[in-house]
This record gives structure tokens, C-alpha cells and sequence, in this order.
């Protein structure tokens, strides 16, 4: 009909704009998950530094009965370690519930299918290096355990 204007849609072409938008809110979300995990590590050395202040005489103690000064350091280390991955734990336990949770809502809704898959090898990487990045974190206040003198922990207050 030569009075109206053919129209087609290209699906390749249409499809790789909707995956090059997807594409930078994938990038944008992985930024701010990194950013949270920058002021997570944070957090954990400036809790474990408090609780470090407040555990001297236990550690003390411990330098007393043997424990050399690299054994409490390995000690900060693996509990910044054991924090780190309980963190990451319940994090992947809260998103595979949230994402049971609304599968049906957002199926029903909106056609979209969510499901659980299992980690790719990238995000066990990612995993592996928030792990990592907390124990490091963890050595912080370890280093700062290292150095206390073992009189210091064990003097009376006044």
C-alpha cells in the first residue's frame, strides 16, 4: 500500500539495544556492590580495632600462658576471615530467599522469570577476593595486637 509507510523491526538490532542498556545498569549495580564492600572491610577493621581495645587482657593472657605474638596476629586474621565469610553466607542465603520470594509476584506481574542458578566462576572469584580483602582488613588490628606489650594488657587500670 503505497500511502502508509512500511515499518520493520530488525530484532538483532533491537536486541542489542536492550542488552547495551542492561549492560551499564549490570556495570553501575557491580560498582555500588563493590563500594559496599569497600565500607564493609572498613567497618570491620574499625570493629575489630574497638574490640581489640576492649579483649587486651584477654590477649594478654593469652601472651602469658605461650602464645607469641604471630599466633595472635593469625587469631585477628582468621576471626576477620570467619566474619567476612558468615557475612558473604548470609548475604547469598538473603538473596537466593529474596529471589524465591518474589519469582511468582514478578512472574505474574510483569513476565519476568527469575531463577536460582549456581555461582559462576567469575562470582566465586568475586567471593574469593571479598574473603581474601577481609582477612587482609583483619590484619589492620592484628598488627596493632602485635605490638601491645604483654605488661600493658596485663597492668591494672586506674
Amino acid at each position: 500500500y503505497e500511502g502508509e509507510a512500511l515499518m520493520a523491526v530488525l530484532p538483532g538490532v533491537a536486541l542489542d539495544e536492550l542488552w547495551s542498556a542492561v549492560g551499564v545498569g549490570e556495570r553501575a549495580l557491580l560498582a555500588i556492590s563493590g563500594l559496599v564492600a569497600l565500607v564493609s572491610l572498613a567497618s570491620l577493621v574499625a570493629v575489630v580495632l574497638a574490640g581489640l581495645n576492649e579483649r587486651r587482657r584477654e590477649l594478654a593472657v593469652l601472651r602469658a600462658v605461650g602464645a607469641g605474638p604471630r599466633h595472635v596476629l593469625a587469631l585477628l586474621a582468621a576471626e576477620g576471615a570467619w566474619v567476612t565469610l558468615a557475612g558473604a553466607l548470609l548475604g547469598a542465603a538473603a538473596a537466593s530467599l529474596a529471589v524465591w520470594a518474589a519469582a511468582p509476584w514478578l512472574q505474574s506481574s510483569f513476565g519476568i522469570a527469575l531463577r536460582w542458578n549456581a555461582p559462576t566462576a567469575t562470582q566465586w572469584g568475586l567471593l574469593g577476593a571479598v574473603l581474601g580483602a577481609g582477612m587482609l582488613a583483619s590484619l589492620v588490628p592484628g598488627w596493632r595486637a602485635y605490638r601491645l606489650s604483654l605488661a600493658d594488657g596485663l597492668s591494672p587500670k586506674a
